[in-house]
């Protein structure tokens, strides 16, 4: 029997798959993926289906299933469907993150919108195409990768599987991906990438009665801090792809001092810097470090991290013929679909990086997508299941 999406989605927000986000919980079942993997490779196993697990990192697996075992043939194409399995965390919610309620033809829970909801969508499209397939679909693999919201490990090791040899449902990289995320049923055909890294200032240590003795590193990083909003200024003014706007500059986090009554040596500040779709994070890093170098000296004063995380962009050449028919699935569907550009990071680029057309498309806002009351709409989940269905069917496929 092929399940149904809304108690699929049900089922995934009930298994908690928190990313640590840099936290330290070795023991805590809410956080890492390890639950969900377990739940989806019982799911593949339950259709009768290959199942491949692909360990990433401690309590982190990827897990990957396909329709068509390698040998039935090796020219048959190759669709990928690619969800991740991590959500934010559930800090300051409103609602209880893993108790999904239905109301109002919405369903609420984390990662309703960000994106189980959308793999919900997916895992039933690839049960009905698995259940009842035909001789002329594609061969169909569906990757629920680990890690995209604090890292994109999950999906970097994914790729580096096709080059070494070691993923064993691809004899080669497919042919087209679908990544899930919630873009309200648009096509996402570009976005922007991001580079974060941490920066330090210097100082010396005195006691707070007597500041003239040392050197204040807070007040160091006030001046590097101004100096980075003038920079942020200055990218907004230099405008961007029509699509996804400009390049941006955020400083995130500041942790300095160790008590009140000492003057602090070091001071510790994050860098968010979102790239344009075609930028180049090595130019991007340049770019700021020769900023603060001209206007905050003196540079012994400052210290950079290597970055932290490095995630390039998603541009529109090489997937308009994949958008376009992805289009024409939703309009035959009663829905007006555009080609849209998005202001955050996916796993898409990953994929799109060594050749293979790849567009972003699901249910679900990003407005609701990490909120205190997570949700998203159900009508939506049944257009997307449609439109998932057509895709696996080999309704995008042109060789």
């Amino acid at each position: 029997m092929i399940p149904d999406v809304v108690e699929i989605l049900q089922q995934l927000i009930r298994i908690p798959s928190v990313n640590p986000m840099g936290r330290d919980v070795p023991d805590d079942p809410h956080y890492c993926e390890q639950a969900l993997s377990v739940y989806l490779e019982q799911f593949f196993r339950d259709l009768g289906v290959g199942v491949w697990r692909q360990n990433v990192e401690p309590r982190r697996t990827n897990i990957l299933a396909w329709t068509t075992a390698p040998a039935d043939d090796r020219q048959r194409p190759i669709v990928m469907f690619e969800a991740h399995q991590d959500t934010v965390p559930v800090d300051g919610m409103t609602i209880d993150p893993w108790q999904p309620r239905i109301e109002q033809g919405r369903v609420y829970g984390r990662g309703a919108c960000d994106v189980k909801g959308a793999m919900a969508c997916m895992l039933t499209a690839f049960a009905r195409l698995a259940c009842e397939p035909s001789a002329a679909q594609p061969m169909l693999v569906m990757a629920c990768t680990v890690n995209e919201e604090h890292g994109f490990s999950g999906a970097r090791r994914l790729v580096q599987s096709w080059a070494d040899g070691t993923a064993p449902m691809l004899p080669r990289p497919p042919d087209q991906v679908i990544v899930a995320e919630p873009t309200n049923l648009q096509v996402m055909v570009t976005h922007k990438g991001v580079l974060r890294w941490r920066c330090h200032t210097l100082g010396r240590a005195a006691h707070s009665a007597c500041p003239d003795k040392g050197e204040n590193a807070i007040y160091h990083m006030g001046h590097v801090v101004l100096q980075l909003q003038r920079c942020a200024e200055s990218l907004i003014q230099r405008g961007g792809d029509p699509r996804v706007g400009p390049p941006t500059l955020n400083v995130g986090t500041i942790h300095g001092g160790i008590c009140v009554n000492a003057v602090p040596d070091r001071c510790t500040i994050e860098i968010d810097r979102r790239l344009g779709p075609d930028e180049e994070p090595e130019a991007a890093l340049q770019h700021v470090l020769d900023w603060l170098t001209q206007h905050a000296p003196p540079a012994e004063r400052i210290q950079h991290d290597p970055p932290f995380l490095v995630s390039r962009g998603l541009s529109d050449r090489g997937n308009m013929e994949l958008a376009a028919r992805l289009q024409q699935i939703l309009h035959r569907q009663g829905f007006a679909a555009q080609q849209i550009g998005g202001p955050y990071g996916t796993n898409a680029p990953f994929y799109a990086s060594v050749g293979v057309p790849t567009v972003v498309f699901g249910p679900g806002s990003i407005e609701q997508a990490h909120t205190a009351a997570e949700w998203i709409a159900i009508d939506q989940l049944h257009t997307a299941v449609d439109v998932y269905t057509a895709v696996g069917q080999g309704a995008t496929i042109t060789r």
